[in-house]
């Protein structure tokens, strides 16, 4: 008793000394950690912070010879500009409608495909079937248009020729834009639904084993242990994945909409990436392209607070 009495009076005596010298001893003690958080730090910095100072281009008459010195402050004209503009709100319609289809098609794929994979018996064939679902992720858009290209087009393409070969007609998958937003949508789901499936099936592999085989004694099927067990211990992520999804609701990348792109479609393809790409970069009206991505951001951060808020008042926990 004595023994173990000295051992946590000399602890408590290290602990006091620990905190009298603060921040010195931790630094003496870990510098060699803290010299390579330096690192990330000044990459968050550089890229991540730095850039905050570009947003003050929305506000000022920006031109690259002159600089930020002969720049004229504006206020926001250029946003009263970009507000005035119709292709502007055909590029906002556009986005809108094509994230919102993607949300609506795309996020439940990865989760579906997640349960599935999940459920597969066979270890040899789970990993094949993963890294074959993955790795449609890891190519460029160019090279994914370029197939696609190769197989849809309408005189070229080889499902075409095959159907022209049958005594069909030609299908414009890509010159006709009801069709452009169809095989735009499928092309989406096929090249991000294995990828997001990683998240889920990381949050499937946390849940305890012993609920599936309570409910295998209970005698309940592969269906209800799915139903009953699966899904509802994964709903916090899903949740969590459709704030961040409806965040970027107006964040559209640039390359898949531009590589896809012809001029036959263009009233569906124009959307705001490509939309600040020609009128703000190509055009050089930079002011122009800092108050249309500043837009996107207010408006995403509003989507972020307003679902959060929404998953909180039904019991989830949410992001912030």
């Amino acid at each position: 008793m004595k023994k173990a009495a000295k051992a946590e009076l000399t602890n408590t005596v290290k602990t006091q000394k620990k905190n009298k010298l603060g921040i010195k001893y931790y630094l003496k003690r870990d510098w060699q950690l803290y010299v390579l958080l330096l690192f990330p730090l000044a990459f968050a910095f550089v890229f991540k912070y730095l850039p905050f100072l570009g947003l003050s281009i929305a506000f000022l008459d920006y031109d690259v010879v002159g600089g930020f010195e002969k720049a004229e402050f504006i206020g926001l004209d250029a946003f009263i500009e970009v507000f005035k503009m119709k292709d502007f709100y055909v590029a906002l319609r556009n986005t809108i409608v094509l994230n919102g289809l993607d949300l609506i098609l795309g996020f439940p794929a990865p989760i579906i495909l997640a349960i599935c994979l999940n459920e597969i018996r066979n270890k040899y064939f789970k990993r094949v079937s993963q890294t074959v679902l993955f790795l449609p992720h890891f190519l460029s858009w160019v090279i994914i248009a370029g197939i696609f290209y190769q197989l849809l087009s309408p005189t070229t393409g080889y499902i075409n020729i095959m159907l022209t070969r049958a005594g069909h007609d030609s299908i414009p998958f890509l010159t006709e834009k009801w069709h452009w937003l169809v095989s735009y949508c499928l092309i989406g789901i096929w090249q991000s639904m294995g990828w997001g499936t990683i998240i889920y099936l990381a949050a499937i592999t946390g849940i305890n084993g012993d609920l599936y085989e309570a409910a295998t004694v209970d005698g309940a099927g592969r269906w209800r242990k799915i139903w009953n067990i699966t899904i509802p211990c994964i709903r916090s992520t899903i949740v969590v994945m459709l704030i961040m999804s409806l965040g970027r609701i107006l964040g559209i990348s640039f390359e898949r909409p531009y590589t896809l792109d012809n001029p036959l479609v263009r009233d569906f393809s124009d959307v705001i990436s490509t939309f600040v790409y020609r009128v703000g970069l190509q055009s050089h009206r930079y002011n122009i392209a800092t108050a249309v991505g500043l837009f996107q951001s207010v408006v995403g951060l509003i989507f972020v607070f307003g679902s959060d808020k929404i998953a909180k008042l039904m019991g989830e926990d949410g992001i912030i």
